[in-house]
């Protein structure tokens, strides 16, 4: 759909033509990521809403650009966020303890400094209240999930973030961080989930705008977090009304990726 969240509380308005983008990238980024690395499977089955079942085809016309016919899957309960670049709650962290998500880091490194190597840093997923970057260690010790498990998505998260970044890259465009979901099939394999690489999961800058110790301008949600970080909301519900010109220069900064990745 078109609506859009921030610090997880769900905006009155939406970002019109969002979901439509999200999806496009989200099947593109399938497409040329998960099905040519073997050990990558996907829960994506079809786009195409000329295959989906005979009881959504009364509702084609909606569904059109909008909605993925996807493998059913018990969730993980963690969000897997890769990070190239310190930025966002990695570097206040950073700068308060010298480390991201029990990761030491090395001093002195500066705001939207790209890491020496990307580094895996997962985050909870809430049921109520704000997600909470933990370590992988303690994602096991909570049991979250087995210490088997954490390694494979580290794995799979590294060679997704690696691939996307090379492409994204080559396009002129940089993605500092991002964050996957992933779930358990019926045989109990580890299957990747959700969007993957959109401007709703991801951080994305222009490689032309990028300089260590300045905050690039971002072609992804942070335009809103920043919005209504300005205007003091304490990030608690009701999230506030986004005026229309926050609006339209999403949905356009959107579209930017969207066409500078993909056409």
């Amino acid at each position: 759909t078109d609506r859009i969240s921030t610090f997880d509380c769900v905006h009155p308005n939406g970002i019109p033509g969002k979901g439509a983008c999200l999806t496009r990238m989200s099947v593109a980024w399938d497409e040329l990521l998960c099905r040519s690395a073997s050990l990558l499977r996907t829960h994506l089955i079809t786009a195409d809403v000329a295959q989906f079942p005979a009881a959504l085809q009364p509702h084609a016309t909606m569904l059109e650009g909008r909605a993925m016919l996807v493998r059913k899957l018990q969730m993980v309960p963690l969000e897997c966020v890769v990070r190239g670049y310190l930025f966002g709650s990695a570097y206040d962290e950073y700068q308060r303890t010298g480390a991201v998500c029990g990761v030491a880091l090395q001093p002195g490194l500066r705001l939207a400094e790209r890491l020496p190597r990307p580094i895996f840093t997962p985050a909870t997923k809430a049921q109520a209240g704000h997600d909470e970057n933990i370590s992988a260690a303690t994602a096991v010790e909570r049991g979250l999930v087995t210490q088997s498990v954490i390694k494979q998505l580290e794995v799979m998260s590294m060679v997704l973030y690696l691939e996307g970044a090379k492409y994204a890259r080559a396009c002129g465009i940089l993605l500092p961080d991002t964050k996957f979901e992933f779930g358990y099939d019926g045989d109990g394999a580890v299957v990747l989930a959700d969007e993957v690489l959109t401007p709703d999961s991801s951080r994305f800058w222009r490689l032309e705008d990028w300089r260590p110790a300045t905050s690039p301008p971002s072609l992804d949600k942070q335009f809103v977090r920043d919005y209504v970080t300005g205007i003091g909301w304490d990030k608690s519900p009701p999230a506030p009304l986004l005026p229309d010109h926050v609006v339209a220069e999403t949905s356009r900064r959107y579209e930017e990726i969207s066409q500078m990745l993909f056409t």
